[in-house]
């Protein structure tokens, strides 16, 4: 069983690495989900002798409540509504304002990293997408529903740690979930980890640039 509170993402992310051993060797394509698996994404894909983008997802807050996702949209647009957006009984003009909104975040942040280019083909691919952590799971189901799109070889969940019932909802999208602890009760994903600081937008563009001081270097 894995020890809890991981030290911090690095630690996380070591660990990740090691039960995700199987595939090195095989050119897998990390993607992390912005902004603090990041880092996260760069080690791993390091050790696996991957490659490494973001798959560009954000959250849909519920009305006066932006913390609370009511699902998450994608960067084609595609929206995922959860059980929670039932139980509020968020109308569709509501829905159609926050996916616009974040859209345009998304928009912004594919310029930021990466120049407004497009992400890397994944079509018949190993592809790994990963989060430090998974509450309700409505993010990382946007982000495996988008890349399940690009009809990748084999589709992977990544996370260092998850509430159960989340789990349950990922293994109905991914071919395949890693998750190192599922503590119940779960809490908030930062209670986790030792150390769980932001993770800046200057830092994710450094990191996917290879400039971070971490990263493997190339020859």
């Amino acid at each position: 069983m894995t020890e809890l509170p991981f030290r911090d993402r690095e630690d996380a992310a070591q660990r990740l690495a090691a039960r995700l051993d199987r595939y090195r060797g095989r050119h897998p394509v990390v993607l992390a989900i912005p902004r603090g698996a990041v880092p996260m994404g760069r080690i791993v894909a390091d050790a696996l002798d991957g490659e490494l983008d973001v798959v560009l997802v954000r959250k849909l807050g519920a009305p006066g409540h932006s913390e609370l996702a009511i699902g998450a949209v994608d960067e084609a647009g595609t929206v995922e509504l959860n059980a929670v957006a039932k139980a509020l009984g968020v109308d569709d003009a509501y829905v159609r304002r926050e996916a616009e909104r974040q859209l345009a975040l998304i928009r912004e942040r594919r310029q930021r990293y990466r120049g407004g280019g497009p992400g890397l083909a994944l079509g018949g691919r190993i592809v790994i997408v990963l989060d430090d952590g998974l509450a309700t799971g409505a993010t990382m189901i946007a982000a495996l529903r988008s890349v399940r799109a690009q009809q990748p070889q084999w589709l992977v969940c990544a996370v260092p740690v998850a509430a159960e019932s989340s789990l349950e909802d990922v293994q109905l999208v991914a071919d395949e979930v890693v998750c190192l602890a599922t503590p119940a009760p779960f809490h908030a994903v930062s209670l986790y980890y030792g150390r769980f600081p932001d993770v800046g937008e200057e830092s994710v563009a450094i990191v996917l640039a290879g400039r971070w001081p971490g990263a493997r270097q190339a020859g």
